[in-house]
């Protein structure tokens, strides 16, 4: 039985709709990609998911249960948690504050200093700028603490919108590589990612988001390997 299940969701803004009936699932452990252009719906698909933005119909289910219509928060206390675009941290709170603020859900609280232990084990950095104010770090380091606030809320499904956006190449490798060692911990991501060749590399499953619709899904391999994939998303 797939951990999160999305059912042929409906959403949008307003009267503008942007999802057309989206269906996809998430194995536990495994690292799934959401991929597509600019501005076709994958940043509503994971904020209605999430409850943030209200679907018009459809469902998502997690491990089992529908919980479509409970609030961001206590799907965050079921182990449900987003990083969103653009990091939304505390800016003048310094980086243990913003990472004490990821432990909040009830469920996290008992195991505060394990994940503290190992956040600054897979990135060191931020152990070593603890103190630092969050709003006066680089692009890099802010994309790393927010990664790390959502590990601390102990999540079973980590969905993360844009992780590469904005940021140099360089920077972009060492946070994928946390994305491998967060999957041998076991949790389940789910990945929105504009670096479709990136994405595809690193993720088992894949989903192609076009025009609020997913318009294509398999493994990874296999869809970068596909003509349509390969021209529309790869420039190849």
């Amino acid at each position: 039985m797939p951990i999160l299940e999305i059912r042929d969701l409906t959403s949008g803004y307003g009267e503008v709709q942007i999802l057309w009936g989206s269906t996809m699932s998430l194995e536990e452990s495994k690292l799934t990609s959401l991929v597509g252009g600019n501005g076709v719906g994958k940043t509503t698909l994971l904020r209605s998911i999430m409850g943030l933005t209200r679907p018009w119909s459809g469902s998502v289910w997690f491990e089992g249960k529908d919980v479509s219509k409970l609030s961001p928060f206590v799907k965050a206390e079921l182990g449900l948690v987003l990083v969103p675009e653009g990091r939304q941290l505390f800016t003048d709170m310094t980086v243990a504050e913003n990472l004490e603020m990821g432990a909040t859900p009830q469920r996290a609280r008992p195991h505060f200093n394990r994940n503290l232990e190992r956040v600054y084990g897979l990135l060191p950095r931020l152990k070593e700028r603890k103190d630092q104010k969050a709003g006066t770090m680089s692009g890099g380091e802010q994309q790393m603490l927010a990664v790390a606030r959502g590990m601390m809320a102990e999540p079973k499904v980590l969905m993360i919108d844009e992780l590469s956006l904005g940021l140099a190449p360089v920077l972009v490798l060492g946070l994928f590589e946390v994305l491998f060692q967060l999957k041998e911990l076991g949790i389940t991501l789910l990945l929105v990612e504009q670096n479709v060749q990136m994405a595809l590399a690193v993720s088992d499953y894949a989903y192609v988001l076009s025009q609020g619709r997913i318009d294509l899904h398999g493994p990874s391999r296999e869809l970068a390997k596909n003509e349509h994939v390969r021209k529309a998303y790869l420039g190849l």
